[in-house]
């Protein structure tokens, strides 16, 4: 049986963590993700969970790679200038091998911006802004829908690789109201518990390692120091320093086919549509508008690892057209991948593009 829900975007997703069995919220409030927490500290605490209004968003990325090792499935939510100070904690769950979602509803920046309107400006940081090289999850919602699906599903990929998971929505997803189906349950990966006799950080052929939980009688040191399969730290080891960093690296990229989440329609086209995230209802109405076979349509649910496969289906294609709520970050990204031109199609301010944008672009093509 489901049921129908008319939701704000940030409550989906706080009800797509606790579906998804996350039994620990630690965050500080920040507009415009605010809501997420304020549903979590009421929710959270009646289906057992635990809910801390942290000090500062340094500490709440602490909170949840803390209680990650003692087994929790973890979560915390964010915007702007949070999602900044988090970011050398990222690193250090990225090094721990530490699965936790962080949710980041963008708004306008850089700085304290504009903390009520909406933006895509840190798709970047997302990928890059811990230090250090590493690869990460990300997942970009474009319905109220998928915020529930988007961040029960985050929770499965950060378990099953563990990986920081983000979900980078926005803050027209996050603050839009829609009617929602929501299942009486979702899947739920388990976390892979470390076998007895293996060391911790001993990877199994998909280079992740088994995870040994604090207190399940695992000796285990934990530390974002170079270290070998004992966790033990060796800062100086040249060779051991690239294999880990290189395998930290590769058991994301290796399976980004697998972690790819996307759709596509008119692949024979010629101009073609790439958006992620409240962009994508606005190609989407052009569609409906100006229904045309030979435009095509890419969105992307999975930008990082970038999925350049969903790129291939178009072999046609002379013009990539990129709509974004910044000045064209994930543009570049797709340059970097095709050999036709990327229009970018930028938008600063908090407003998504008008369909007229949309045409004309396509229109100067033609």
């Amino acid at each position: 049986m489901t049921r129908t829900e008319f939701w704000q975007g940030n409550t989906a997703s706080a009800e797509g963590a606790l579906a998804a069995g996350c039994n620990f919220f630690g965050g500080y409030p920040i507009t415009p993700s605010t809501e997420v927490a304020e549903h979590m500290a009421v929710r959270l605490p009646k289906k057992g969970g635990v809910f801390i209004q942290m000090e500062d968003e340094i500490a709440s990325m602490a909170a949840i790679i803390g209680a990650a090792w003692t087994g929790a499935r973890a979560m915390t939510a964010t915007s702007g200038p949070g999602f900044s100070l988090m970011m050398e904690n990222v690193g250090f769950a990225v090094m721990t091998e530490t699965p936790c979602v962080i949710v980041n509803i963008q708004r306008g920046g850089p700085s304290t911006g504009q903390p009520t309107m909406a933006a895509q400006g840190d798709m970047m940081q997302c990928r890059f802004g811990s230090h250090g090289d590493y690869s990460i999850i990300a997942l970009c919602p474009s319905s109220v829908q998928e915020m529930y699906e988007l961040t029960a599903k985050a929770f499965n990929l950060a378990d099953w690789y563990r990986v920081p998971v983000f979900l980078m929505a926005d803050e027209i997803i996050g603050h839009m109201r829609e009617r929602i189906t929501v299942p009486d349950s979702v899947e739920r990966v388990p976390r892979r518990e470390l076998e007895k006799g293996v060391l911790p950080f001993h990877p199994e052929p998909d280079l992740v390692p088994g995870f040994a939980t604090f207190g399940k009688g695992h000796r285990v040191h934990v530390t974002g120091l170079t270290h070998d399969e004992r966790g033990y730290p060796c800062t100086t080891n040249v060779k051991l320093h690239h294999q880990l960093v290189q395998r930290l690296v590769d058991k994301i990229e290796n399976a980004r086919h697998d972690i790819a989440d996307f759709d596509f329609i008119n692949p024979d086209a010629e101009q073609v549509f790439v958006a992620y995230g409240a962009p994508v209802r606005t190609v989407q109405q052009v569609f409906h508008d100006h229904p045309d076979n030979n435009v095509g349509f890419l969105r992307l649910r999975t930008v990082w690892p970038f999925p350049e496969s969903a790129l291939a289906q178009f072999k046609n294609a002379r013009r990539f057209l990129v709509p974004e709520l910044n000045l064209g970050q994930m543009a570049r990204e797709i340059e970097r991948h095709v050999k036709v031109p990327v229009i970018s199609i930028p938008k600063l301010g908090g407003d998504l593009h008008l369909p007229e944008e949309l045409v004309a672009a396509l229109e100067a093509g033609r």
